[in-house]
Parts: structure tokens; sequence; C-alpha cells
């Protein structure tokens, strides 16, 4: 099947949602998601969105905040516009439909704090704000003449000028999207969908580790299909692993403890009940998230145990229980009461900092491919993400990425000529252990020696078994009908390589990058 749109959106978090919402008056938009529309990371978000929005707090407050939090390397300009512009995004998510807690008089937003922040400054949902703006993007965007949402279409490749059959390097001048191919998972079929413009809100690429707290959905999807479109690329080796995720082994994902518990007074023990981030920051279980990520692994290595607790007894059991109710319903469904009971908790790959480089339209390398969310890579976050503050970027790029489109789209005509997917002499593959297998080993491999900590040997043995496991994968791509476990798994193989050769190639420790040698060198 071919189609023509006039706005493609690929994902439907609340980068895509916000996006779709802003271009649907000027023309037609067709939203692409390879789960169902609700299935995605905005949903886990619990926290909140970042944002100043009282005289108590500053933007100059704000933006040094996400400086320090990002170890030196944001892009200042990029910084101040996105929290200059804070107010303005919030605001909208409410007409939208949005509902954020408020104070008891029902007047001012209720407002938390969480790490790395100096102000109160967190808007949020009880402890479940992600599903709170989902639900209301979602239905906004459903109610729009304009708008159709496709689910379970997930995009295989950027079509460009290589599939008119022209060479296409990362050299290539002017390198155009003209749309995508998707599979349609039901039918396992193929379509075109040809776009004047293209939006990538695919999310991040949780699942190339173990142990994650994003959805099964998150494989590096939109990173995948720009590298292989010889996009450019930047900050992947910057992994931010969540310091506290509920232990509980035999779950996928693993379930999110949000940081605004600390915020609100829990605090984190080792396995004898003792206090210990006093060893390793000031601002003690409310450091920047890499720096309590990796006080958590040492203290695990040092002990040699899989979990420590976080102790949120001293809250009082009104504020837990209504507070954070998600939390404490979780918890006790597994045996945990946490107005009593200390919490079991240990770090997950959570959320990537880098991805596909984006200007501050949200425009990738690409003409006519934007990206916002998880998946670009803004200048904002630098080394490490300031809590909280990937929602909004989120919602302020799609802003600005739409204003943008709203504009292009007058001159760009549809690429008619582009031909549909070929897949002859393709065979079914049925022997689903080939890939359920090489997934679970590449997820191994990256969480042992591509995660919190690294060393230039661990590196190495990652891409010396990387390797094999991508020559293997590409045979069997290169005579099976294409399905999603397999395109996923190639999605998978092309990030984890992305982030060791970023890795490889970051000579400082910064931020989420932390390589053992470079202590060691003082380089």
């Amino acid at each position: 099947m071919r189609y023509e749109v006039d706005f493609l959106v690929v994902g439907s978090g609340i980068a895509g949602l916000s996006f779709a919402l802003k271009v649907a008056p000027f023309g037609k938009v067709c939203i692409l998601t390879k789960g169902d529309a609700a299935e995605g990371s905005t949903r886990y978000a619990q926290g909140g969105i970042a944002a100043v929005m009282y005289d108590s707090d500053s933007f100059d407050k704000h933006i040094h905040d996400t400086l320090v939090a990002g170890d030196g390397i944001c892009d200042r300009e990029v910084v101040e516009m996105t929290i200059r512009e804070a107010p303005d995004r919030i605001r909208e998510l409410v007409q939208y439909g949005v509902n954020f807690d408020r104070d008891g008089h029902g007047e001012k937003f209720d407002l938390h704090r969480e790490g790395g922040h100096s102000e109160f400054r967190i808007l949020h949902h009880k402890d479940n704000t992600g599903e709170e703006i989902e639900r209301g993007l979602l239905e906004a965007a459903r109610r729009h003449p304009n708008i159709e949402i496709k689910e379970r279409q997930f995009a295989i490749d950027i079509i460009t000028q290589h599939h008119l059959g022209q060479r296409v390097t990362k050299h290539t001048p002017g390198i155009e999207c003209y749309g995508v191919y998707a599979l349609d998972c039901d039918t396992n079929r193929i379509d075109t969908y040809l776009a004047k413009v293209t939006l990538l809100a695919t999310g991040g690429m949780g699942n190339v580790y173990s142990t994650t707290t994003t959805p099964v959905i998150s494989t590096g999807d939109g990173v995948a299909m720009v590298h292989r479109a010889r996009g450019v690329l930047s900050d992947l080796e910057f992994m931010q692993f969540h310091p506290t995720s509920l232990y509980n082994p035999a779950e996928k994902p693993a379930f999110l403890i949000t940081e605004a518990l600390r915020g609100a007074g829990a605090v984190l023990k080792d396995r004898d009940g003792h206090e210990f981030m006093q060893k390793y920051d000031s601002r003690l279980s409310l450091a920047p998230r890499d720096i309590v990520a990796r006080a958590i692994d040492n203290e695990m290595k040092l002990s040699g145990k899989d979990y420590l607790y976080l102790d949120a007894r001293g809250i009082g059991r009104k504020h837990l229980i209504e507070g954070f109710p998600t939390i404490y319903a979780k918890c006790l469904s597994i045996g945990i009461d946490i107005t009593r009971d200390m919490i079991p908790i240990r770090p997950a790959a959570h959320y990537q900092c880098g991805g596909i480089k984006v200007d501050r339209n949200g425009e990738s390398s690409i003409k006519h491919l934007y990206a916002a969310g998880e998946c670009s890579c803004t200048g904002l976050h630098g080394g490490n993400r300031l809590a909280s503050n990937s929602l909004l970027e989120a919602v302020v790029y799609a802003h600005n990425a739409a204003l943008s489109a709203i504009d292009v789209i007058k001159g760009v005509p549809f690429k008619s000529e582009v031909p549909d997917w070929n897949a002859e002499g393709m065979v079914l593959n049925e022997e689903m252990v080939l890939i359920t297998q090489t997934k679970r080993e590449l997820q191994e491999i990256m969480w042992n020696y591509v995660g919190i900590v690294r060393s230039d040997l661990r590196l190495q043995r990652a891409f010396d078994r990387l390797n094999l496991i991508f020559r293997e994968t590409e045979d069997l791509y290169n005579r099976s009908v294409l399905t999603e476990p397999l395109s996923e798994l190639r999605n998978l193989i092309a990030c984890s390589y992305l982030i060791i050769k970023m890795a490889r190639a970051r000579r400082k420790n910064v931020g989420l990058h932390y390589s053992l040698d470079l202590i060691e060198k003082k380089v």
C-alpha cells in the first residue's frame, strides 16, 4: 500500500502528539506507532515536568541547575531557550486537557523537587505524570479531524535518495527524507508512506541493556534508521541509569521509583540500613543521577549484593499513600509496605541523553526530517540529563519543529517516483530462538561491559562480541522476510555499536561516561 500525507509522525508520545496537534490545522497528519498509541516512554514518566512557574524560583536557577547536571558540556543557548519557553508550553498542555496537581486552594500548581534541582519546580500528577500527559494529548489528537493514528505500524527505514538508486554516504550533501517504509505488524506487509515532512519521535534505546525502566518497545528505532540513512548522531555514550528501580528480577521493564520520592525525604541506605551518600556527594540522596547511580553501583560491588535500599518511612504514611499511590500499590503487590518497609532498589538503564543531532528547530542533518523527544540530541542535557527536563525538552522542540515544518511544507512536493519495498526472494524465518537468544546475549554484553562504569578492555570486548552478532544477524536479515523482532534486533545492534563507538572516542570522564582507565591516567 502507498500513502501520501503532509506531515508524517513516527511515535505517539508527548513529542509526536504535541507536534501533530500544532501542524494539523495546516495539512493532513498521520501518526505511526508500532504498539498501541498510549504505549511508550511518556506514559511511564512518574516524576513530572520541570518549569519555572512562580517568583520563588527563577530562570537563572533552572539554567544553572541544568548546566551543572550536564557537567559543562550543555549548549548554553539551547538551555536558556528551552527553560525560558517552559511556562508557555506548560500552559498549552493544560489547554489540551492535561491536569497537573494543585495546592489545597486549587490556585497554584503543587511542585515537587528532585535530584539536582535547587528549587521546587516539578509539575506533576501524583506519581503518574506521564500517563496523565499521554491521556490528555492522545484524547485531543483523536478528536482532531486532520489527524489519523495508525497503531501497530513499525517504521523500518527512512526513504532517501538511496532508494532512488543513488549512492548515499555520510559525506553526501543534501540528503533528503521522502517518508518511511513501515511494517504492518498484523499483516507483515511493508507499506510506503510518502510525506512532505517527517518527524521522528521514536523514544529511546533502553532495551540495549538487560535491566531497564523503559518499555519493551524502546529499541532505538529512530536512531538506527538515521544511522542507516547516514544522518548525524551525537553523544550516545551518555546513557543515563536511573539510580532507583524496584529490585524485582522477574519483572521487565524494571519498575521505576521516581526521584520525587527522594525529593520528599526518602534516603538511600545500604543493606545494613546505614546511609552512605555522604561518602560521595554533599547533596546526599539528591545529588544528580550520574553521581547517585555510580555510588549505588560502587556500594553494590563492595558488598557483593544485588540491591540496596531506599528508606521512605520518614515521609509519613498519609503523604506516601496519597502522593505516591502508584509506587505504594506496586510495592504492596509484591509484599512491600513502603510505610513500614524499606524499598529494595538498584540502578537501571533509563534515558539516552544523545541521539539524532538537531538544530534549534528540531531539524536533523537530513532535509525535511525532524526529531524530538528522547531520540533527539538538542544539546540541552550535555553529559547528564537533569531530572524532569526530558518532558520539557520534548514539548519545546515539538513546538519549534512544528513552526518550522508549517513554513517548510509550502515548497515541498511528494517524491512519487519512490519505489515500493522489495521483498522478492525472501523466506519467513521460523527459528525465533535465533533472534531471542541473540537479543539476550546483546543485552548482557552491554550491561556488563558498557554500563555505569566502563574501561578500555570492557569496551573492546563488547565491540569484538558485537561484531560477531552483527554479522550473524545481517546474514539472517539478508535472506529473511522482515519481521518486527528481527527489525528490532538490528536496531538494537546498531545502537549498541554507536554507544560503544562514541564511548571509545570520549577520552575524558564527563557526565554519564565514566571509565576506570581515564581515572588512572588522569586524562
